[in-house]
């Protein structure tokens, strides 16, 4: 106990636990993260051998485009993570506008 709390007699107060971020913001990150890594991995593997193979003949696949389609498939979920992030700013800003013109 400080000097201070000691000399005004009155109880410590209770400090904040809650975190700054709400804990939707951080599952849509978590999940966005899990799509980052899944999504472009899953797709390579996924098409390099039944999608972009030369012939039935030679089970290897053609890894350049399959690799740009990885590419394009992270692109796709960075640009739905900033679409997701500008809708939910935007509802934000809607609702602290209703919340000053009813004061």
């Amino acid at each position: 106990m400080s000097t201070s709390e000691k000399d005004s007699g009155s109880a410590p107060e209770k400090s904040n636990i809650y975190p700054a971020v709400p804990r939707s913001v951080i599952l849509k990150l978590l999940g966005f993260t899990l799509a980052m890594i899944v999504a472009p991995i899953g797709s390579y593997f996924a098409t390099v051998d039944a999608l972009f193979s030369d012939s039935i003949a030679n089970w290897r696949g053609n890894s350049t485009y399959a690799g740009a389609l990885a590419a394009i498939i992270a692109n796709v979920v960075l640009i739905a993570y900033i679409v997701v992030a500008f809708n939910e700013d935007l509802a934000e800003q809607a609702s602290d506008k209703e919340s000053k013109k009813t004061r």
